[in-house]
């Protein structure tokens, strides 16, 4: 008997519309608006703790766990009679932790590339739908309207299950929150690798090199020390070489991290983590980096031939 032949596999369709509204500018002006809006709040240094600098990842996973766990909570009260009360409970405590929560999702929003904003600006409004469901669950709740207030919070679970998706598309599809630098420990081999004469290096200035096919940002200062880090940024990838060289630091063109060049630490956001810095070391008038973890986070010993000194 011949075998029938297999349809062929379609593409997902939600995969399908997620791709298309990445793709989508028709809210580009509103986009524009918004992210202006919320980089001109002057939050000062609260700003990177909104970012998660402190934590060396972002704090908006960490925040909406409490609103959403608290109304997944009301729903499975809601499913038997008589738990209205506590429910409504429930749903006050996830309204109130939903500010803070949308607050630092809005400053990582507006340090986004354009297409991860318009998934993100979907995703806020599917959550400000939920917030407004469950405000509403808790109006007919406190008025006596348990029917109502049960179908209103099922509503909003489902508003909040919409803003999952499009969040979860956002962090593991777009990378939207990641480390883009992490790979760089598992790519660049072991050992000293150069990268370069120490007369290529003007004083003061950024230049690219490639180390195992990975960008390496190279600094030499006036006293002759040279800093070697990974040259894209771990926010969202940016060319630190394109970007300015002042106090021993290096800002990223794209959104403005700030690298310390000595030791590749994130000074200021958005940023969350650090870059992979090198250790360097002048033989014979060249420049050679190596990954700093591959000497057990032990500097090596310099060695610097005279002729490299300014």
């Amino acid at each position: 008997m011949s075998e029938s032949p297999r349809r062929p596999l379609g593409r997902n369709r939600v995969l399908s519309l997620l791709d298309r509204l990445e793709r989508e500018p028709a809210a580009d002006r509103v986009v524009d608006a918004l992210r202006t809006g919320v980089r001109a709040l002057p939050l000062g240094r609260a700003r990177d703790l909104l970012h998660g600098r402190p934590l060396g990842h972002p704090v908006h996973p960490l925040l909406v766990q409490v609103p959403i766990g608290s109304w997944l909570s009301a729903a499975v009260l809601d499913l038997r009679p008589g738990r209205s009360r506590e429910s409504g409970l429930l749903i006050g405590v996830g309204l109130a932790a939903a500010g803070p929560a949308a607050v630092a999702g809005w400053v990582d929003w507006a340090e986004l590339h354009r297409e991860q904003q318009r998934v993100g600006l979907v995703h806020a409004l599917s959550n400000i739908a939920a917030v407004g469901l469950y405000a509403t669950s808790l109006s007919c709740r406190l008025r006596g309207n348990e029917a109502a207030g049960r179908a209103y919070g099922f509503l909003g679970l489902t508003a909040v299950g919409v803003g999952g998706m499009l969040g979860g598309h956002l962090a593991y599809r777009q990378a939207s929150g990641a480390n883009h630098a992490e790979e760089v420990p598992h790519v660049v081999s072991g050992g000293w690798h150069r990268v370069g004469a120490v007369a290529d290096f003007s004083v003061g200035e950024a230049v690219r090199r490639s180390v195992d096919d990975v960008p390496v940002l190279v600094v030499r200062e006036t006293g002759g020390e040279v800093h070697a880090l990974a040259e894209r940024c771990s926010h969202l990838a940016g060319p630190l070489a394109e970007g300015t060289i002042a106090d021993g630091c290096v800002r990223c063109p794209w959104h403005g991290s700030v690298f310390r060049l000595s030791d590749g630490w994130n000074v200021s956001g958005p940023a969350t983590a650090p870059q992979p810095s090198f250790e360097t070391r002048i033989i014979g008038g060249h420049v050679e980096v190596r990954l700093r973890h591959q000497n057990g986070g032990r500097p090596a010993r310099r060695q610097v031939a005279r002729s490299a000194r300014p």
